[in-house]
Formats: structure tokens, sequence, C-alpha cells
């Protein structure tokens, strides 16, 4: 391959160039070789990345496609779809090696109840003082503080509901937390699983290149 057809590198009047970070046209004599290399490596990586992006994007749309041929002809059959109100199904082949789930999960976010239930739990708190085990001060103080995004730990905000505690205080800040969930939108996931026989525990098919 010439210089000329190597990928990044610009001819200008037959003298190679590079484009730095800034936009500017460098010769590439005055590039380390480096720097050569690694932008080879990083566009070859990148490269397959976006093909392989365009896989599973065709893939995700097929499976959708196949699924929803299926149901359609379930529903001509029997009037009927697959799968519950919220769209949660699980597909399976004939010899039960194989089986493919949708589910469908909420996008949850809080209203401004929130911050009257955390005003609550802290009144609590704060009267219960030595009483209040460090484990529960603990809990409270993970379901309220923010992560780097700036977002309320949901998991542990829904763990303070599971407290049973006979306070009317808690009660109603509990309350206030239900108050507050709003869904706003939902995400379907598509995953896929095998095994060697029936009795066989079930493995994923990782499509995920952070769990591959």
């Amino acid at each position: 391959m010439t210089e000329q057809n190597i990928p990044g590198v610009i001819d200008i009047d037959g003298t190679p160039h590079m484009k730095d970070a800034k936009g500017r046209l460098q010769p590439l004599s005055t590039v380390k070789a480096q720097d050569q290399l690694q932008d080879e490596v990083v566009r070859k990586v990148i490269g397959y990345a976006k093909e392989l992006s365009c896989q599973v994007s065709r893939f995700k749309n097929h499976t959708f496609e196949d699924l929803s041929g299926f149901e359609a002809l379930l529903a001509q059959e029997y009037g009927e779809t697959k799968g519950g109100a919220k769209g949660n199904k699980t597909f399976m082949s004939f010899d039960g090696t194989m089986k493919v789930q949708v589910q469908v999960a909420d996008q949850i976010d809080f209203g401004p109840e929130l911050q009257i239930a955390k005003d609550l739990i802290d009144e609590c708190l704060n009267e219960w003082a030595a009483d209040a085990g460090d484990e529960l001060r603990a809990v409270v103080t993970r379901a309220f503080n923010t992560d780097k995004a700036g977002q309320i730990n949901r998991a542990e905000i829904f763990m303070l509901l599971r407290l049973e505690i006979a306070d009317e205080r808690w009660k109603r800040a509990m309350e206030a937390i239900r108050d507050a969930v709003r869904v706003v939108g939902s995400k379907t996931y598509v995953r896929c699983y095998q095994r060697d026989h029936g009795e066989a525990p079930w493995e994923a098919i990782t499509i995920d290149l952070a769990k591959a």
C-alpha cells in the first residue's frame, strides 16, 4: 500500500500529510513513527468496530422482525399475542436447548415528592439519634447521594420501601417516594441462551463486548 492509500494520510502535491487534532495538516515526515503506528492501529480497530456495530444493528432489526412475524401468526391463529402486558416474552426451541427472551424494562425517574421524603426521613433519623442504627443511616445516605452523573441511587431508594418501620412520618416518607416515581420510558432487551440438553443450566450467548 502506498502512502497515498494509507487511511488518514493525505497527499498534497506529492507530499504525504496527516491531519492533527486541531485540523492542521502536518507532513508525514514530521509525525513520530509511534504516532503513525498508533493512528494505523486505532483506525483498524474502529473499522472493525463500525462493521460489527452494523452487524449487531442488523441482527437486532432481523430479530424483532422475525419474532413479530411469529407473533402475527399467533394472533391470526388464536387472536392473542405472546407475553404479558409489559411485553416480556420467552421463545423456546422445540428441543428446549435454545431460548430467546424479550424483556421490557421501565426507565424510572423521580419527581419533587422525593425531596419531601428525604426531609421526613431526616426528621426521623435526627429524632431517633442513637436508636437509628448505622446500617439504616448508611442505606439512607447511599439512597440520596447522587452518583457522578448526578443520578439518585434508585436501587437504594427502593430498598427503603422494603423496610418495616412503624413511625407515621416514615410511612408518609415512603408514600412520598411511591408518589415520586415516574415512568419516563422503556427499553426493550433481547437475550439469547443455549444449553446442551433440557436439564442443563442455561448459558448466555454473549453479544456485549464488555462481557465477552
